[in-house]
């Protein structure tokens, strides 16, 4: 079951990064994931009515809000660092860099005494390769430090962000991400009443908007289920190959053309996939 809903997770993220990243072409990027988390805690609050999962917050480092919170402000920075480094124009560097977020919470796992099987440890080694290589790495010499470090920081914010996020749904899941919701959505909005803008949408994108905000809601859940029904360490890697959802839906919609290493990267997911499965 973990399995399924790690590799969920990762069907969901990729397709809305994909989503968000084509609207991202037209409008503010901080405006794009104002907007969609906002959308996703609506999303939460939704949910939790429904199922009527409210909890009462427990203020200690264990609690779901104790580390919403601070895999929000992780995931946040994370995000903000991913940004600023695809305007340096070298997604080749940026997008392989951030596929590898999952070796912290894998190491994370380990530490706390996780075993997987071979089959699985070799299984989290071919699908962390893949998805490095199906982000489409730049192997040309002479990049500046700028979009290497950005990278790098990006993946350690991701990485946190997922190990809190991990340790919150402990408790639940559901409470946890939207706690997540609401700090970014604050954060969001003080920086909208700063440039006095939300980013001058129109009523036409409303509808991707919503899909990316429900997508990017519904894929944190669906992870952080994962990780409370099989090992951390293995949920993480498998819902860390959303890099790769990501490059096929651009082969497939926009029509980027992929190049030979790419493709070694697809194949090498799914055979990591597999193996993991088998372990």
């Amino acid at each position: 079951m973990f399995t399924g809903l790690a590799l969920l997770s990762s069907l969901m993220w990729g397709s809305s990064d994909f989503l968000g990243g084509k609207l991202a072409k037209r409008f503010p990027s901080l405006a794009v994931t104002g907007v969609s988390q906002s959308i996703g805690l609506a999303t939460g609050i939704t949910m939790l009515t429904i199922s009527s999962g409210w909890l009462r917050p427990d203020f200690t480092t264990s609690g779901y809000l104790f580390n919403g919170v601070f895999a929000g402000l992780a995931g946040f920075v994370g995000l903000v660092s991913y940004y600023a480094g695809l305007s340096t124009g070298k997604m080749g560097v940026i997008a392989p860099i951030t596929s590898l977020s999952a070796v912290i919470p894998l190491i994370y796992g380990l530490i706390q005494g996780e075993k997987p099987s071979p089959f699985q440890i070799a299984g989290m080694i071919v699908a962390l390769l893949g998805c490095f290589l199906a982000s489409g790495p730049e192997l040309k010499s002479g990049v500046s430090p700028k979009p290497i470090l950005l990278g790098v920081l990006t993946s350690i914010m991701f990485g946190v962000a997922l190990i809190f996020m991990a340790r919150g749904s402990k408790v639940s899941a559901l409470m946890t991400m939207t706690s997540m919701r609401f700090l970014t959505v604050g954060i969001c909005i003080v920086i909208a009443l700063f440039a006095r803008s939300i980013g001058g949408f129109t009523v036409g994108t409303i509808p991707m908007l919503f899909v990316i905000g429900v997508a990017d809601f519904l894929a944190n859940f669906a992870l952080g289920v994962a990780t409370t029904k099989g090992l951390l360490s293995v949920a993480m890697v498998l819902g860390s190959l959303f890099p790769v959802v990501t490059v096929l839906l651009a082969y497939r919609f926009l029509h980027e053309r992929l190049q030979r290493v790419q493709y070694i990267g697809v194949i090498s997911a799914v055979l990591g996939v597999a193996l993991i499965s088998a372990g």
